[in-house]
């Protein structure tokens, strides 16, 4: 791991510091007639579009501060159609237990920015992103949702979601569709049915932004199974990560995947009865939407002691089968401690973050190269031993609206 940290105020450069006027540069000596010039003058649209485009999303924010020039440049039409091409990954890592303070990590510059968040208010809430907008739901009551873009600050409160209040689990997800740029969000929820632990009800609530509203899609009776705070759309269909309400002690796998065909109108069939179970014994699993392809990134569970973490994989789902993709090496896997669920883990495109809860350190795995890194250290320290750490990815983009 890189040992000295790297990183500076994005908003300082970007949102922090007034535009300024195009000036020219001046040369001449006294009592001689001053002769000015601007090489940004000469440079036509066409040289400076195309100089932005090869820039790093960090380097592109910069230039928007130089002049006005460059930043009607970067913000125009032509200029973010010709430039549609996704984004590496920037990951946002809270450093309170409470407040929703961080830094976000630049993988291009191996940077991290000191970024304020829009919205949210607490590091526990959920989050969800996608295409450049990132959505947060309060962890108290489940009905304050929120859609921004983290680095333009543009935000927005939706409409409450239907379904029940205060439910005993939550999961959320959000996909941006990249053509017309409407988003969908969904929120799962889960409550026991009153005098039986092993009876849950388990709902999906839909909204999307082109009709402003919610739709409340399924609601179905589990037994046996309760749902979680894990779900991801991948291609127009929503993964849930469910959990046994048996003993912890037994032999059967604690986890399962249910799946729900957000375009389908038509009635459905009993969501268990199209699952799909997890490839090993977890203790803790992340759903992760890559290309429009479900990866999973799971805590291995010792045979003997399903509540101990042994390992970290990850695998791909292929139709209805996990093919593994990759096993945490055992030098990053030291330090994630023992309990069953100790890390934070989200990606996009072909990176993968995974982040311990006890620890500022994140690892890197990028699925092409199959390869595993650390990224810069954190400019945080641990300053007492129950710190806790969580952070969540998301693609850094100027033209996306909440």
């Amino acid at each position: 791991m890189e040992s000295e940290a790297s990183w500076e105020s994005l908003y300082a450069i970007h949102l922090g510091r007034k535009v300024l006027e195009n000036r020219p540069v001046s040369e001449g000596n006294e009592g001689v007639e001053e002769f000015t010039v601007s090489l940004d003058s000469i440079l036509p649209y066409d040289i400076l579009e195309r100089i932005f485009s090869f820039l790093p999303m960090a380097s592109t924010i910069r230039a928007t501060s130089v002049c006005k020039r460059w930043y009607h440049i970067i913000h125009s039409k032509r200029f973010i159609r010709a430039n549609k091409l996704p984004q590496m990954p920037w990951y946002f890592m809270f450093t309170c237990n409470e407040a929703a303070a961080g830094y976000a990590y630049d993988p291009v510059l191996r940077k991290w920015y000191n970024i304020d968040l829009p919205c949210i208010e607490k590091s526990n809430w959920f989050v969800s992103s996608s295409h450049g907008l990132v959505c947060f739901m309060d962890n108290d009551s489940r009905s304050r949702i929120f859609v921004c873009n983290p680095i333009t600050k543009d935000c927005k409160r939706l409409l409450e979601p239907p379904g029940a209040k205060f439910p005993d689990y939550s999961s959320l997800a959000m996909s941006v569709d990249r053509n017309s740029h409407h988003y969908t969000i969904v929120v799962v929820k889960s409550k026991q049915v009153p005098g039986d632990f092993s009876v849950w009800d388990f709902s999906i609530h839909i909204y999307r932004s082109e009709s402003k509203s919610w739709v409340s899609s399924i609601k179905e009776v589990l037994s046996g199974w309760r749902g979680g705070d894990e779900c991801v759309i991948c291609n127009g269909v929503l993964y849930c990560l469910i959990h046994s309400t048996g003993v912890l002690g037994n032999a059967d796998l604690r986890h399962s995947l249910i799946m729900y065909d957000l375009l389908a109108r038509s009635s459905h069939a009993s969501l268990m009865c199209m699952s799909i179970p997890v490839p090993c014994s977890l203790t803790c699993g992340r759903l992760i939407n890559l290309k429009e392809r479900l990866v999973m990134v799971g805590g291995i569970a010792k045979y003997d002691r399903p509540d101990i973490i042994k390992g970290i994989g990850i695998w791909e789902l292929n139709k209805r089968e996990w093919q593994e993709v990759a096993r945490m090496p055992h030098r990053f896997f030291q330090g994630f401690g023992e309990l069953d669920d100790v890390f934070a883990s989200s990606g996009i495109e072909d990176l993968i973050y995974i982040q311990s809860y006890g620890a500022t350190a994140l690892l890197v795995f990028d699925m092409s190269q199959k390869q595993w890194k650390w990224s810069v250290k954190c400019p945080v320290t641990k300053r007492f031993p129950l710190q806790l750490f969580t952070g969540f990815c998301f693609e850094p983009r100027l033209e996306a609206v909440s």
